[in-house]
């Protein structure tokens, strides 16, 4: 095949093609490379591949073909039209993980250490602050927890403690809460504090935090990047590029969170279509929000697309499009939220997110039923809050499966 000429233009184009397509025996889709371990024709070949810092084709758990095709396409998707501060195009280092759980624990472990303290917004996925409160927590790391859309709290904050990290979940689960990276990141630099970002609810088509100066971005690839809920996965991306091969490769190799390479080929398939998927998603997802926003049963809706959002200008400005995440209060509280999810008929009681159907959670029964009520509430938690991630399917089907089971 000629080699390419002219740079990419689009997403979806990066998405299909940014791993490239010479793969093994002239396949047109990526193999699925299912070997534990590779072999060496020589000891040299042996002893140079294990005397390099990329070690994909020695032992599955630290790199796998599979694995590399999928990282590769992401760290294009999140450093697609970026620039380093050379001017040259932003060069990016992705790691492919089992799970995002996984790739967000190699974030914070090969980042921190006993005495270190991180800061991060009050609103946030209960595995995020699990890990923070019982894991860090009980390895001597203080978690530090503050609404950081207010600047002045955040530097009055770093005045008063010695911070190693920042984490930012943006737009944040549940509450769709968004944090406005570009302040965030400046006011860290100016303290020179590390800079972590999940970008989940998002993707790399709807916002790259990386335009915005900072060092990690985190995915739990199961949701939008997959698109199908067909495999977990999670992916620490960053632009150290000798850091990501060295300390962030050599936690995540012995802390054991590596993919499998049937699940990476099954996020490399679902990523072809992101771009084309995520604009149904977001198009459906503004048309629901209006319609609940207008309805007797809801008590108040939870979506940066609404001009009544309280974040509403900070996605405008951080955001492609306003993503097909959303949460909302039910009257009536706790019943309410469950009676309303056990009346739907065609959209999914599931938890979970960025599937192609529609997929609705209670988050006081089910994804954060373990974060004591008190907390829960203060972070907006509340007993009858539905999250939504809303799906590709006809929207005149999702609004009337919603309307059946507000009546």
């Amino acid at each position: 095949m000629a080699e390419q000429s002219f740079e990419l233009t689009g997403i979806s184009s990066v998405a299909l093609h940014a791993a490239g397509n010479g793969h093994a025996e002239y396949a047109h889709l990526p193999p699925i490379y299912a070997s534990s371990t590779f072999t060496f024709d020589t000891a040299q070949q042996g002893m140079e591949r294990f005397a390099g810092k990329d070690k994909e084709n020695i032992y599955s758990r630290w790199g796998n073909p599979s694995f590399k095709v999928a990282e590769q396409t992401i760290a294009a998707l999140e450093s697609f039209g970026l620039k380093d501060e050379q001017g040259n195009p932003l060069q990016l280092k992705a790691l492919l993980h089992a799970s995002g759980q996984a790739a967000m624990s190699t974030m914070f472990m090969s980042n921190l250490q006993t005495g270190d303290t991180l800061v991060s917004h009050f609103s946030l996925y209960g595995g995020t602050y699990e890990l923070m409160h019982k894991v860090l927590g009980e390895n001597g790391i203080h978690t530090i927890i503050i609404d950081m859309r207010d600047l002045n709290l955040l530097e009055d904050t770093l005045k008063k403690n010695k911070v190693k990290l920042i984490h930012i979940e943006t737009p944040a689960n549940p509450t769709i809460q968004c944090v406005d990276i570009a302040a965030v990141t400046k006011l860290a630099k100016a303290h020179g504090i590390i800079v972590t970002v999940d970008n989940t609810f998002a993707t790399p088509y709807l916002q790259q935090p990386f335009k915005y100066g900072v060092d990690f971005v985190f995915h739990s690839t199961t949701k939008f990047l997959n698109g199908h809920g067909t495999a977990i996965g999670g992916v620490l991306i960053g632009k150290d590029i000798e850091f990501m091969k060295t300390k962030a490769w050599k936690w995540h190799a012995l802390l054991g969170g590596n993919a499998n390479p049937f699940d990476a080929f099954l996020l490399t398939i679902g990523m072809k279509t992101l771009e084309v998927r995520m604009d149904r998603h977001c198009s459906n997802a503004v048309q629901v929000a209006e319609f609940l926003s207008k309805h007797k049963q809801i008590a108040h809706v939870n979506y940066t697309g609404l001009p009544s959002h309280p974040d509403h200008a900070t996605a405008q400005k951080q955001m492609r499009h306003f993503g097909p995440m959303m949460s909302f209060e039910l009257k009536g509280g706790l019943e309410s939220g469950k009676k309303f999810i056990d009346k739907l008929q065609m959209c999914v009681r599931a938890v979970s997110l960025g599937t192609a159907d529609t997929l609705l959670s209670h988050p006081a029964s089910m994804t954060h039923y373990s974060v004591p009520r008190e907390e829960r509430i203060r972070f907006g938690i509340t007993d009858g809050l539905i999250r939504m991630s809303v799906g590709i399917e006809n929207i005149a089907d999702i609004l009337n499966d919603l309307d059946q089971a507000l009546s």
